[in-house]
């Protein structure tokens, strides 16, 4: 299977996890005749394989010490501190992931560049369907982050997608992930545009695109609907979790259960510098 379950583990500490909108203006703007109105930014055309692109500053990598694996984003949350990934690329045969953290924007060759920094990574949370049983259709994790070092939250320095917990499958989205270094040795991210669907191996849940070049690595790419520019990131609808070849990919659509397990990411207790 050419899919995007491979987690490296043995590099990685295991423990058992413990867990503007702007008001509205009512002054008139009087615009020159002469001016010429914003053009709306549009969203990109469908491809059927992903480029190298300048990613956005909300998606990343998690990381330890040594290297990265997977791929995360930010998603919106009342304290800034929440990113989705995959639930195999954090928590496998029985472990939890420990001591490691997310770098949003990541960029480079080995350990990379991290031009916005690095968020430790507090509290994992973990659908039970998965933890338990492995079903594809919870394979989404929500991840607490503690402060940075100057005491922001990562929200705050690289913004976050809205998510959405009840999409259909027929979208278009855009995803943006990191291929594993064997397939971007330049540690660049890539992104497709492209229409989603219902997954035909699935009773339901389950949303598939088909775009060439997301391999191991990019499990917990977001799926963003109604992207049209890097300041309009749209919704986040899901993240991806794998598929047989590097062509297809699939994602565990977000719904009511994996609201709840959000809210859980939500409230989870958070250290700050210093204590």
């Amino acid at each position: 299977m050419q899919g995007h379950r491979t987690v490296l583990w043995a590099a990685l500490t295991m423990l058992t996890a413990a867990a503007a909108c702007v008001a509205p203006t009512h002054a008139a703007v009087l615009r020159p005749p002469s001016a010429t109105p914003r053009t709306q930014a549009q969203p990109p055309t469908p491809q059927s394989s992903a480029t190298p692109s300048a990613g956005l500053p909300s998606v990343g990598v998690l990381m330890d010490a040594d290297k990265h694996w997977c791929t995360a984003s930010v998603v919106a949350s009342p304290h800034g501190n929440v990113v989705a990934t995959a639930a195999h690329c954090v928590f496998a045969h029985g472990t939890y992931a420990s001591d490691f953290s997310f770098a949003p924007g990541f960029r480079g060759p080995d350990k990379g560049e991290t031009p916005y920094g690095t968020w430790r990574v507090a509290a994992i949370q973990v659908d039970d369907r998965w933890r338990k049983d492995g079903d594809e259709k919870a394979d989404y994790a929500f991840l607490t982050l503690e402060p940075d070092a100057r005491g922001r939250q990562v929200q705050d320095v690289v913004g976050a997608a809205a998510p959405d917990w009840s999409s259909a499958p027929r979208r278009r989205v855009t995803v943006v992930g990191y291929p594993n270094q064997e397939h971007n040795p330049d540690g660049r991210p890539i992104s497709c545009t492209t229409d989603s669907r219902h997954d035909p191996d699935q009773t339901s849940g389950m949303a598939r695109i088909e775009c060439q070049g997301f391999w191991d690595g990019t499990s917990g790419s977001p799926w963003l609907a109604d992207y049209t520019e890097p300041a309009s990131p749209g919704r986040l609808i899901g993240v991806l979790s794998g598929g047989d070849t590097d062509t297809e990919s699939t994602a565990a659509l977000f719904d009511s259960r994996a609201r709840a397990l959000y809210e859980k990411a939500v409230r989870a207790p958070v250290k700050r510098p210093g204590h």
